[in-house]
């Protein structure tokens, strides 16, 4: 049995992380921390009554004997000012803001901009160590990453429906462009006035339109591994809808002459046949077939019409898109099968 220890348990992030580890046959929350500390995670949320009855701890006060892997779901900037006590006693972190999610400080910079945060990182030596947290993609590199950055919730949905396209040369355009609808609890556990439910509710609205946080880390995976130009852009309009939980991408670019959509989706399904997550499909994809779960549903289509390659992802933002992804990157990590703790039924209707 391994040890965790959850920095931030009382977010969103956090509290998936108690429901998923709660289950998990070969991993145990041995402390949880946040800032609002001192009361048991079950009195501050009931329904972990019987479930996790741990108190909240300080996390100026972490005890790290003994720990295995340390999740920080904390907010940017939290976790490199911390990074070190855990990196100095070997002890494996995955953090999920944006912190460690790209090995230059200058792609950080432009991350922390596009955010209107201070641009300095101050852990630089640990971040160039840093593996991005995709197991699609980095697996191999999963199993031995001393911290792995987990991905956005945005940035992991176009990157999932779009690697096989770019991987196999099929896209002919230097810019993808990419629409995005994330439910309110995307905006985290304090979302903002903005979020409140007199002002969401019957209400939608763009933000950050073409220069959402999230792109940094799309256009570097992408450009990393693509079989064509390597300098593609993506045009990125993100939205948030009056839902809960969930989020739709869809993806637009000009894809070579002559490929069809059954040649894609059997690209795609080739692609992702050793991913236990991501399933391919003909049908539009919905939310609502993925709630609850780590899924990817990605729908991958050729209109002949235009000439255009459309993709349609759905993912809980909450899970795959956070809490789930950083399990199985800690499974990976640990040595367990990857699915481990993660085989999750959509919660239906």
């Amino acid at each position: 049995m391994k040890n965790a220890v959850i920095v931030g348990a009382t977010g969103f992030g956090g509290l998936g992380l108690i429901d998923i580890l709660s289950k998990h046959p070969g991993i145990r929350i041995k402390q949880l921390t946040a800032l609002d500390h001192g009361k048991k995670i079950s009195e501050m949320y009931p329904h972990l009554s019987g479930i996790c009855d741990l108190e909240v701890c300080n996390p100026d006060r972490i005890d790290l004997d003994g720990i295995d892997i340390a999740f920080l779901s904390t907010p940017d900037q939290a976790g490199m000012k911390m990074i070190r006590q855990f990196y100095d006693r070997k002890i494996s972190v995955i953090d999920f803001s944006g912190d460690f999610r790209f090995s230059s400080l200058e792609d950080y910079a432009v991350y922390a901009d596009n955010k209107g945060m201070d641009i300095s990182h101050s852990a630089p030596e640990i971040l160039q160590q840093a593996v991005y947290g995709l197991p699609e993609k980095n697996r191999e590199k999963i199993k031995t990453a001393s911290v792995i950055g987990n991905p956005g919730c945005f940035a992991i949905t176009m990157i999932l429906s779009l690697l096989p396209a770019t991987e196999n040369g099929l896209i002919e355009s230097d810019t993808i462009f990419c629409d995005g609808k994330t439910g309110v609890s995307g905006a985290g556990i304090n979302p903002g006035r903005a979020n409140s439910y007199p002002l969401r509710y019957e209400n939608t609205n763009t933000y950050r339109e073409g220069k959402h946080q999230h792109l940094v880390e799309v256009e570097n995976i992408l450009n990393a591994s693509s079989a064509g130009r390597k300098n593609k852009k993506i045009l990125f309009v993100p939205q948030i809808v009056p839902m809960n939980r969930g989020i739709l991408v869809t993806s637009y670019a000009d894809i070579k002459s002559g490929v069809s959509t059954q040649e894609v989706q059997e690209i795609y399904r080739n692609y992702y046949k050793g991913s236990p997550f991501i399933i391919t499909t003909g049908n539009s994809p919905q939310t609502s077939e993925v709630r609850g779960t780590n899924r990817c549903v990605i729908r991958p289509s050729v209109d002949s019409r235009t000439g255009k390659l459309f993709v349609a992802a759905v993912i809980d933002n909450l899970i795959k898109g956070q809490s789930g992804n950083a399990v199985q990157n800690a499974n990976i990590r640990l040595g367990f099968e990857e699915t481990a703790g993660l085989e999750l039924n959509p919660v239906f209707p």
